[in-house]
């Protein structure tokens, strides 16, 4: 491929729509792809019709909907015209929804006739104009609900009227756009529960992007199914804005990625890479794999021997990747810390998989690696031409904050000086929040959350994360969280039943005998912890929690709401 002359989001299609013009390019599971030829053109007609609507360079246009391939096309016709985008989770509260569209002054929507009902009746005043991402036309705000697609209104002005005013545009691309320019204002969702505006110019996420293909090679011949929201910076640079650089082909699910629906898409598509979060891979493993491993008493004896244990990986890894297609070559997990014993299914199964570690204020990606050079518990190595070093490290264990310097490093948040400057160092270094450790050849080891660290009275770091690590080694563990509350160490843990009545017959309980079964259960598993972590960071209580924790939408635990 030629070299990119700008690292600009209109640089970067218009390159791939030349170079692989009758490749595939976005599609439904189910549906016919889309060529790079036609993305150029539906892109080309988009940004006439967003100038109709007054649309310019620097205007602020939203997009709120789930996965689709004119998500994809909305996205690069907003930033190839020099206007920023705004993606917004659709899992966000209304309310939260409402605050973004005024926060950012978004001055179009495009939105899916699923999400309509969250924007089309509210007062946001001025109201921005709406565009049907399903059918790409206009829309009229109070339309009645269940309605929508009856009603697209004034078809005089939609894209076909368009089409001559298109077509006579001088190319696909404004070439006012700069690399410094914004490109995105991505509101977090994050675990604390105060959402932030990252400003991500157009060379940072491109940059992020050239840099990732530095460590994994992505081309036109590459298949991906995607499983996350694409406002998420993670599946948004890796799996939607590295195939575009590349030629290869997205393709998205029409339903949530069940494994009712996500194993028969994937036996269609024969995905060769594909970007998860923890709990969907530690979900497979402690619901479907683990159990099999462990079916009777001598499986369970044989497993309990390491080079059994080896040996049943890898027979378990084959199946997985028969399941999954037969055709994987990258999967990619981060988001969140893969638990220890799912990463050492993976590692002994031979299962191509890496972890990567970023955050949205670096677009994402920090640190990451291909199968091929993966270190057990590592998120990789950091990104070429990335500064990053572990600030006020522990003198013993060498943890300390991570802080990045580089060209994938926000700009800003938007509208909030004060915050942006809190974010960075005097020296100009972001800090992540994160702890970790920077071992040899650049391998970065993450060890948590500087904000979820707690004190011991003799002054000691406890990692909550590597004490929730040990309570998810437990088969029947599903989630747990741990946390401090008036200076008692506590940890929830929400419990696979399927996997209890099997071992221990629970369903036949009554109501008092399965409380106290519980109630003995959960003490025991809090006692063997203790007995295999440090004095000063042993659980003094351990409860259940009745229901799946509420997670943001790639999958994290939202702590805010449980300490």
């Amino acid at each position: 491929m030629r070299k990119l002359e700008r690292f600009t989001m209109n640089e970067l299609i218009n390159r791939t729509c030349e170079e692989f013009p009758h490749h595939h390019a976005l599609s439904m599971a189910d549906g016919e792809p889309i060529t790079y030829t036609q993305v150029k053109q539906k892109i080309t007609e988009l940004i006439a019709v967003l100038r109709d609507l007054g649309v310019q360079k620097g205007d602020r246009v939203a997009i709120l909907s789930q996965n689709m391939p004119n998500w994809g096309i909305a996205y690069l016709t907003i930033t190839s015209m020099g206007a920023v985008v705004v993606p917004i989770l659709v899992d966000f509260h209304v309310t939260e929804i409402l605050h973004i569209l005024k926060h950012s002054g978004s001055k179009v929507v495009f939105v899916s006739t699923a999400q309509y009902d969250k924007i089309g009746y509210s007062d946001i005043e001025p109201f921005p104009a709406l565009i049907n991402l399903d059918e790409l036309e206009y829309l009229e705000p109070h339309i009645p609900q269940g309605k929508v697609l009856d009603f697209i209104q004034d078809r005089s002005r939609d894209i076909n009227r368009l089409r001559a005013k298109a077509l006579s545009a001088v190319g696909l691309l404004d070439t006012k756009v700069q690399e410094d320019d914004i490109c995105a204002i991505i509101y977090t969702s994050g675990t604390t529960g105060s959402s932030k505006g990252v400003m991500l110019t157009h060379r940072n996420i491109v940059m992020d992007a050239h840099l990732t293909l530095k460590i994994q090679e992505v081309n036109h011949k590459d298949r991906l199914i995607s499983v996350l929201p694409l406002p998420h910076t993670y599946e948004c640079t890796i799996g939607f804005i590295i195939p575009m650089m590349t030629g290869a082909c997205v393709y998205y699910l029409d339903k949530p990625p069940t494994a009712r629906v996500l194993l028969p898409a994937m036996q269609k598509i024969k995905p060769t890479m594909m970007l998860t979060v923890p709990l969907i891979i530690e979900k497979i493993f402690k619901l479907q794999i683990h159990p099999q491993l462990t079916a009777n008493v001598v499986m369970r004896e044989m497993y309990k021997l390491p080079f059994m244990r080896k040996a049943l990986h890898k027979v378990a890894g084959k199946k997985l990747m028969k399941t999954f297609g037969g055709h994987i070559h990258f999967y990619g997990i981060g988001g969140a810390l893969l638990s220890h014993e799912v990463e050492r299914f993976l590692f002994e199964a031979g299962f191509p998989y890496a972890i990567g570690y970023g955050l949205t204020e670096t677009s994402p990606l920090i640190a990451g690696c291909s199968p091929s050079v993966v270190k057990f518990r590592s998120t990789g190595t950091v990104l070429p031409t990335l500064d990053v070093r572990i600030a006020d490290p522990d003198p013993v264990t060498h943890i300390g904050e991570i802080q990045i310097k580089g060209e994938t490093v926000m700009k800003g948040y938007y509208k909030d000086k004060e915050r942006t400057d809190q974010a960075f160092t005097s020296d100009g270094y972001f800090k992540t929040g994160d702890l970790g450790i920077l071992a040899t050849k650049n391998y970065l080891y993450i060890k948590g959350r500087c904000k979820n660290v707690i004190v011991a009275p003799n002054g000691e770091n406890i990692y909550v994360e590597e004490l929730e690590a040990k309570l998810n080694e437990n088969e029947n563990v599903l989630e747990s969280l741990v946390y401090e509350s008036g200076g008692v160490i506590t940890g929830r843990v929400f419990l696979n039943y399927e996997t209890l009545d099997k071992h221990y017959g629970i369903v036949k309980m009554s109501s008092v005998q399965s409380e106290k079964f519980i109630n003995k259960y959960l003490d025991d598993m809090r006692k063997h912890l203790n007995s295999n972590v440090a004095s000063f960071s042993k659980i003094h209580k351990l409860v259940e929690q009745k229901e799946p924790f509420e997670k943001t939408p790639t999958q994290k635990i939202k702590r805010f709401l449980y300490q």
